[in-house]
């Protein structure tokens, strides 16, 4: 259980979450995951990072039941967290390469609204049910994989869009069966690895700094207003609702 990294195969890093029994990630989760990306994308041998997770789904975002338990020092930290390991991805020194599976949601979009393709499964679904949770953010990821209206729309209503409707939006690599999902993604990395490495890497520097939005201080922005939700009560009444019946 936890984020662990393995080399398959020569300039491949795969890091894998693994926290039963939803991949909802604690603190310690977010930025341990953080840290395994920005020390893969450190070592030079390292040509592409395949993101994955083990079980039912890629992630669920933050661990609500551990912000329940610890209050605002809980939630200070997976904010910063989330903020780490989203600013890990996209700022990886080499092309990161997401694997879903089943369910993509919360923080999972920040992760995959913030690497360089994705691959998903047949079953995946993709969305910010943070409505629902008395929380805001990641909106700001969810308009990298959506156009700005359906954005906007799968956010007011919590809704997800599934793995064939992102593809259609050209923002899903491939959709394969889940069997083989991790084939998929690694084809896709072997093919990105087998060029040079210092250009990927420069390839990858260049990419970002045309990006028109500038992705860590726009998700900074967004917890702003997680914040003033927290602390005008209005988030603790919502989330006091999460895991009761009919909620």
């Amino acid at each position: 259980m936890g984020v662990s990294t393995l080399s398959p195969e020569k300039g491949i890093s795969v890091i894998t979450v693994d926290f039963p029994p939803v991949n909802a990630l604690p603190v310690r989760g977010w930025f341990a995951l953080a840290d395994a990306v920005r020390g893969a994308g450190r070592d030079t041998g390292v040509r592409c990072v395949v993101l994955a997770a083990e079980g039912r789904g890629f992630n669920a975002g933050v661990d609500i039941k551990e912000i329940q338990a610890d209050g605002a020092s809980a939630l200070l930290g997976a904010n910063r967290g989330c903020a780490e390991a989203f600013a890990a991805v996209y700022e990886c020194e080499v092309p990161v390469v997401a694997a879903v599976q089943g369910f993509c949601l919360g923080g999972g979009i920040g992760l995959v609204g913030n690497a360089d393709a994705i691959v998903a499964s047949e079953d995946a679904v993709f969305g910010l049910p943070e409505l629902d949770r008395g929380a805001l953010g990641a909106a700001t990821h969810l308009a990298r994989l959506v156009p700005q209206h359906l954005m906007r729309a799968l956010y007011y209503t919590a809704r997800t869009a599934s793995a064939a409707e992102l593809h259609g939006h050209g923002s899903v690599w491939r959709v394969v069966p889940r069997a083989e999902l991790r084939a998929a993604a690694l084809e896709l990395a072997r093919e990105i690895a087998a060029k040079d490495g210092q250009l990927l890497r420069l390839a990858k520097a260049a990419i970002n700094g045309i990006d028109p939005v500038d992705v860590r201080r726009s998700y900074r922005f967004e917890q702003g207003f997680t914040y003033e939700a927290g602390a005008s009560g209005v988030a603790d009444r919502v989330r006091a609702t999460f895991g009761k019946e009919g909620t």
